[in-house]
């Protein structure tokens, strides 16, 4: 139990900005089993937003809250994943051959690309929780709360899976996702799909599960064009398969609404 508690609170730093209550000395090995509480970071993102989102409501109109839910979900975890992106769009825009497009994505600075795929994220996002939370206006605040939980969990299990079925392409031993990508037995994997689903059964209708559907395709192909250009993934492709994935649950969840 006390091994699981760090394994938890390695997750809980590695993902996040939130600081373990405990102290203990680091281990490469619980980075790698850290990958099971992945969608759980999730939840406690969700929850941290959606916090925020129900704060703001009060005071503010439900545009203004759903920027401050952003902006709470971006600090929490140090825009790691948004920063994947960024340099994913960098790197394949710019580069052709392997070596050039891991280059790219390993320099800090935002390209032309970069840019252009945050300001469309966060556009997606935005217009996507607006108009979701405009059809939950009359729903109680945990589901709502669901709502949270489930997209930002359902983006980690979808990058995740990359890192259960795929191969880690760089070759630099110093970068801090390489203890992730060891091999993982099957606590890894049962605690990842726990994590990641449990959100679904809590909104209480079987039609949900949809959302499964476009996000298998999106792993499916992120994987396939991952491993076509560089040999497999790396961190900053985790965190661009993430990012996308949060707008391809949040777009589905309205559809869901809109034709069901």
């Amino acid at each position: 139990m006390k091994e699981e508690i760090r394994i938890f609170f390695t997750s809980l730093m590695f993902y996040t900005r939130i600081p373990s209550p405990i102290k203990f000395d680091y281990d490469p090995d619980y980075i790698n089993k850290a990958t099971r509480y992945f969608p759980l970071i999730g939840w406690i993102v969700g929850l941290i937003s959606f916090g925020v989102y129900w704060l703001s409501s009060i005071l503010f109109d439900t545009s203004i809250a759903v920027v401050f839910s952003l902006i709470a979900g971006v600090l929490t975890t140090g825009a790691f994943h948004e920063d994947g992106l960024a340099d994913v769009m960098d790197g394949f825009g710019g580069g052709w051959i392997k070596t050039k497009i891991l280059e790219i994505m390993k320099d800090s600075r935002v390209g032309a690309y970069g840019a252009i795929a945050l300001v469309l994220l966060f556009l997606i996002k935005y217009t996507s929780l607006l108009s979701l939370f405009t059809t939950l206006e009359n729903q109680p605040p945990y589901v709502i709360a669901l709502y949270f939980v489930s997209y930002h969990a359902l983006g980690r299990l979808t990058a995740i899976n990359i890192v259960f079925t795929s191969v880690y392409s760089r070759e630099d031993a110093t970068s801090k996702v390489k203890p992730i990508a060891k091999q993982h037995g099957w606590k890894e994997i049962i605690g990842a799909y726990f994590f990641g689903i449990t959100p679904l059964f809590l909104l209480g209708q079987w039609h949900f599960f949809i959302v499964l559907l476009p996000l298998f395709v999106t792993y499916l192909y992120s994987k396939k064009y991952f491993e076509k250009w560089i040999d497999g993934y790396s961190g900053d492709c985790l965190g661009a398969v993430e990012q996308i994935a949060e707008c391809v649950s949040l777009l589905t969840f309205i559809s869901i609404w809109k034709f069901m």
